[in-house]
């Protein structure tokens, strides 16, 4: 977000907003009618009938606080160990010096999810508030969401980013959660946008990175003004200083140890808001991507003993072809050419393209954006949440970019003049080519109704939310509504849905997963990415024309490989460890 916005106007013509009153209630306007889904529909938004009633509080009264601007992160986990993805959604609030956090009128939300299938086997969706009986009481300026297990209970725990210090959120069973954040010393005091919990020392406990943002205290807010019309509006990160980020080892029993400054994590700083866990260069260790807003990534090649070394500009994915950085916000990870190594997608802002560093080999990346056919058609939206996922079942993984702008849109329409950020989002079709040839079409018009949808769109998680073995998407956006768009494309196309277990029982982040037979990186279980989001951990394939059975090879993170083959198609599968086949 390398570029200002605009706080709340109500009125539908006025553009004097500095005179606006520091009491003055926001009311942003529901740019939600997209009209009625169709029997064709790629997504369809089913946030009404499941019930889900959440609207982010923006919290701007005119004196344009930066992080206005920037939250909406998402989560999905399974709260109460009952095998169904619940979600999680953070809240703004009021901002300012002196605000009290504890006072905020709203906080983050949990639903837990109590969909079933019906007589006829559709699926009753259905989500309830379960906030209170939880026990969780978050009220901190909301960012985004860290979804893992950190003490090997089988339980998901919760980590919480804030505009101010962070909170941990210990899962205790059954649905309830404690605070531990001081007990695990990890309340990061700064301003913290997206994390991921990854095991990067290989001893089977997560440890947690967290990308920080500036240095922005209320108490010495800068006024800025619009590049365009020359309007007081929210600042670009340039205004201030970025900070660095921050890697916690996980020491078990819930305790966690900073080693930000013994890894060589605290020796670069870098305006931080999207971070992935991947395997950039092959050598079995976890390496960390940022995504840096304005400045150039950084990508952390994993040494061993906890100890990296940030290799971004000589890996080729720091800054864009043309040498320029850009305004980084998410991270998507898939293989796109399938030559056997996952490419990296960054979304930028307004007339910056959105970037695909495909994977060479050794650990190098190319910056292959305008071959790809993502170009020209991103360089109108200002792209946040992304993530990859096939949407049409062909066994090519598709693309879907939530869009919401950081400056005043040009000419908004007449009921968008109070708050000129929205944007529709994007979808694109794979070309269904490998090697030099893959790319993207651009589909968001054929994709139905859901992506005419005018918001202000933020986080996007994945998850299996209806347990058909599709992946479904949660959407948030700044000031708005969150949704639940259900997976409906794919029409006459088969597809397969893995949930991974270990032989306990408890869900893996982490197992990568080959369709035997089928060239391309094994797909990756994970909950990091995107943008200030947590995504379930699961594992999604199109079988085009293919109706099974399906023969499959996991990579455990323990190392050990299995087969589980002859699994048939168009449904949801639980993989245990154990229960497979031995593979070499």
């Amino acid at each position: 977000m390398a570029a200002p916005g605009r706080p709340c106007d109500n009125s539908a013509s006025a553009r004097i907003h500095e005179a606006m009153p520091r009491t003055a209630v926001c009311l942003f306007p529901i740019l939600l009618a997209a009209g009625t889904a169709g029997a064709s529909d790629w997504l369809v938004d089913v946030t009404s009938a499941a019930g889900l009633v959440f609207r982010h509080e923006h919290g701007g009264t005119g004196a344009f606080y930066f992080p206005e601007i920037m939250g909406g992160g998402v989560g999905v986990l399974d709260a109460d160990g009952d095998g169904l993805p619940d979600l999680y959604l953070v809240q703004g609030g009021e901002l300012g010096p002196g605000i009290d956090a504890s006072k905020r009128r709203a906080g983050d939300r949990l639903w837990l999810n109590r969909g079933r299938h019906g007589a006829d086997g559709s699926w009753q969706w259905k989500f309830v508030d379960a906030t209170r009986e939880a026990g969780i009481d978050a009220r901190g300026y909301g960012m985004g969401v860290a979804v893992a297990d950190i003490d090997g209970d089988g339980d998901d725990d919760l980590y919480v980013l804030n505009h101010g210090p962070n909170q941990l959120w210990r899962n205790d069973g059954n649905g309830r959660f404690t605070d531990i954040t001081d007990a695990a010393g990890v309340g990061d005091p700064r301003w913290s946008v997206s994390a991921s919990f990854a095991d990067l020392d290989g001893d089977g406990l997560p440890e947690l990175y967290v990308a920080n943002y500036v240095d922005f205290d209320p108490a010495r807010n800068k006024q800025c003004r619009s590049p365009g019309g020359g309007e007081i509006d929210y600042c670009s990160p340039s205004s201030y200083s970025p900070v660095a980020d921050r890697l916690y080892r996980n020491l078990g029993q819930g305790r966690f140890e900073d080693v930000s400054a013994s890894s060589g994590i605290a020796a670069v700083r870098g305006p931080g808001l999207g971070v992935v866990a991947l395997d950039a260069n092959g050598d079995g260790r976890l390496d960390l991507y940022v995504a840096n807003d304005g400045q150039p990534n950084f990508l952390w090649i994993n040494q061993g003993g906890l100890r990296f070394v940030e290799d971004a500009a000589l890996a080729g994915a720091a800054v864009n072809a043309d040498g320029a950085s850009e305004a980084g916000m998410g991270i998507a990870v898939a293989d796109v050419d399938r030559n056997g190594l996952d490419d990296l997608l960054v979304t930028h802002m307004r007339n910056e393209s959105n970037t695909l560093y495909l994977a060479v080999g050794k650990g190098w990346f190319e910056d292959r954006t305008a071959r790809s056919g993502l170009a020209a058609s991103s360089m109108g939206y200002t792209g946040f949440g992304t993530a990859f996922l096939d949407l049409d079942l062909d066994g090519w993984e598709d693309l879907y970019i939530a869009n919401g702008a950081v400056v005043i849109e040009p000419d908004p329409r007449p009921e968008e003049r109070a708050f000129p950020y929205f944007q529709t989002d994007q979808v694109y079709l794979h070309n269904g080519r490998a090697g030099e040839a893959a790319g993207f079409l651009e589909r968001s018009a054929q994709a139905g109704a859901a992506l005419r949808a005018r918001t202000v769109g933020r986080g996007l998680a994945l998850a299996d939310l209806d347990l058909d073995g599709r992946p479904d998407l949660l959407l948030g956006q700044v000031g708005g509504p969150a949704r639940i768009l259900a997976h409906r494309g794919g029409a006459g196309h088969h597809w397969i849905g893995l949930a991974l277990e270990d032989r306990k029982g408890h869900r893996v982040r982490g197992a990568r997963v080959a369709r035997v037979g089928t060239p391309g990186a094994p797909r990756q279980a994970r909950s990091d990415g995107s943008y200030a989001s947590a995504s379930e951990p699961g594992v999604w394939f199109g079988l085009g024309e293919q109706a099974g059975p399906v023969d499959l090879l996991v990579h455990w993170p323990d190392g050990q490989r299995e087969r589980f083959d002859g699994l048939a198609a168009d449904r949801r599968h639980v993989l245990r460890q154990g229960q497979g086949r031995a593979a070499p």
